[in-house]
């Protein structure tokens, strides 16, 4: 019973990192942040990750290997941010990991899919037959341009958290 509300409870917040992460890459894009879509998505993006890592495993799995590089792409992200303002180069490696932690969820969201519909599992029932392996594939490519595209696109301007703080005074 506490494991499936905890899965349930990890579902809801995987699933608010993805809404929440499409309209922070959508505000890539648009050179645009939303301060409420960037908090959102990236506390919950933590969230999804370090819940994942509270269930109970038996050795090592692909879904710990997944959240260590979640883990990693997260830290990167949240420094290019918080640390470092989105100057020079971390403005491009924000806009990158960003994409790659949505897309982390994602990947996710489809091995679940496949897994818990009965007609995708019916598709693919060990997730090694080609309709779960296009699928994928195209999630991929799909984010793979995107990361690309907003890497060039977002140009905000560097914050400076110490103007910041002198103009809220």
């Amino acid at each position: 019973m506490i494991l499936t509300a905890f899965t349930i409870f990890h579902v809801l917040i995987s699933l608010v990192a993805i809404g929440s992460g499409l309209a922070v890459v959508a505000g890539l894009f648009a050179s645009k942040q939303s301060k409420g879509s960037t908090t959102l998505f990236w506390t919950t993006a933590v969230a999804t990750t370090v819940t994942g890592f509270l269930f109970p495993f038996h050795g090592f799995t692909p879904a710990i290997g997944l959240g260590i590089v979640s883990t990693f792409v997260l830290a990167i992200g949240l420094a290019a941010f918080y640390r470092f303002g989105l100057a020079g180069s971390w403005r491009r490696t924000y806009a990158i990991t960003a994409v790659i932690a949505l897309y982390l969820n994602m990947f996710v969201l489809v091995v679940q899919l496949f897994e818990k519909v009965p007609a995708l599992r019916e598709l693919a029932p060990t997730q090694s037959e080609p309709p779960f392996q296009i699928t994928q594939l195209v999630v991929l490519l799909v984010f793979a341009v995107l990361g690309v595209q907003a890497a060039r696109k977002f140009r905000v301007e560097p914050v400076n958290r110490a103007k910041a703080r002198a103009a809220e005074a």
